[in-house]
């Protein structure tokens, strides 16, 4: 019985850890970042739009996401809410 509740446990774990959008990885994102550099710190975007130099991207849904500004490619601002 220990032994399964170890294993669930560390299954649990692996997928906290997995998840890009936590409290850590928003503190890592820099005014200047590239986008290929934010997008290997938190995978694709869920959405991104834009027009004239400028872009927004989006991670997460309505409850927990990290929002970046983009003018050309570097991050100029960004957001976060509901991260852990």
């Amino acid at each position: 019985m220990s032994r399964r509740f170890a294993l669930l446990s560390l299954c649990l774990l692996l997928a906290a850890c997995s998840d890009p959008l936590n409290q850590e990885n928003y503190s890592k994102l820099k005014p200047g970042m590239t986008r290929p550099e934010v997008e290997q710190l938190l995978g694709k975007p869920t959405e991104c739009s834009g027009a004239f130099g400028f872009s927004s991207c989006t991670w997460g849904d309505q409850r927990t996401f990290i929002s970046v500004q983009y003018g050309g490619d570097k991050v100029l601002l960004f957001s976060g809410q509901g991260l852990r």
